[in-house]
């Protein structure tokens, strides 16, 4: 009875997955105007820009690469969820956005963050080895952020 029972249970999950697959995430990258983004206006040192490329692009940019396992549910949705916020809160190329004030603002908390440990996220870091920031990763995006007008 408890064998065919555990056999049941897992079809029924697996049907689930299975099912889960047809609720898609959107998984777009908006188009992205040159001179709008964060290089062209703050023209950050080429040190700046590849720490940003490698540790924040994925979920504060247009410019997101989708790995194989943001196309599989139940993972896709927290992917796309975690890209969604990431570029609510703080979009590298929609950087015209941001006033001055802003702008200094945004970049003082990446700073912030990035010295707690608090970005990457962690399960980002844990996908991507090299988003994880060495602490001269980490002076060098404060020395940035400290060098705006």
């Amino acid at each position: 009875m408890l064998r065919k029972r555990l056999k049941y249970t897992g079809l029924t999950v697996v049907l689930l997955l299975l099912a889960a697959q047809l609720i898609q995430p959107d998984r777009t990258n908006p188009p992205v105007d040159s001179v709008s983004t964060f290089r062209a206006i703050v023209k950050p040192s080429h040190e700046v820009m590849a720490i940003f490329q490698r540790a924040c692009r994925d979920c504060h940019s247009h410019n997101t690469v989708w790995p194989w396992y943001s196309h599989i549910a139940p993972v896709s949705w927290l992917v796309a969820d975690d890209v969604n916020e990431g570029r609510a809160h703080l979009n590298f190329s929609r950087w015209n956005l941001y006033s001055p004030e802003v702008s200094r603002k945004k970049l003082k908390e990446v700073c912030q963050e990035v010295r707690k440990g608090d970005m990457p996220l962690w399960n980002y870091r844990l996908m991507h080895p090299p988003a994880r920031l060495t602490d001269n990763d980490v002076k060098a995006l404060c020395d940035a952020a400290s060098q705006l007008p």
